[in-house]
């Protein structure tokens, strides 16, 4: 990225790396959910829960700490890895219903 003198060049450089840094966590989710639901389907077939709180809380202390070490808020790490749990068990339990 160059460093421009106009700051609305800047901002324009700046917003297009946003732009692909969402595109790249889209798809990063897409590919983390593709998984997840083949999870919930092996859940399903061998009447397994759909959560499990001890991975969960594995999950949560590593990327609290993977959080830690790139200067990203842990608290913030942990409410978004608790929306995406949340999201996961409930296609589990939609799995086990179909």
């Amino acid at each position: 990225m160059t460093h421009s003198l106009d700051p609305m060049v800047e901002l324009s450089e700046l917003r297009a790396s946003i732009d692909n840094f969402d595109a790249a966590l889209v798809h990063l989710l897409a590919e983390r959910f593709k998984c997840t639901q083949r999870v919930g389907a092996l859940k399903a077939k061998h009447d397994m829960p759909s959560a499990d709180p001890s991975r969960e809380a594995e999950q949560i202390a590593r990327l609290r700490a993977l959080s830690h070490d790139a200067k990203l808020d842990p608290d913030f790490a942990e409410k978004f890895l608790n929306f995406i749990i949340t999201e996961v068990i409930r296609h589990h339990d939609a799995a086990k219903k179909a």
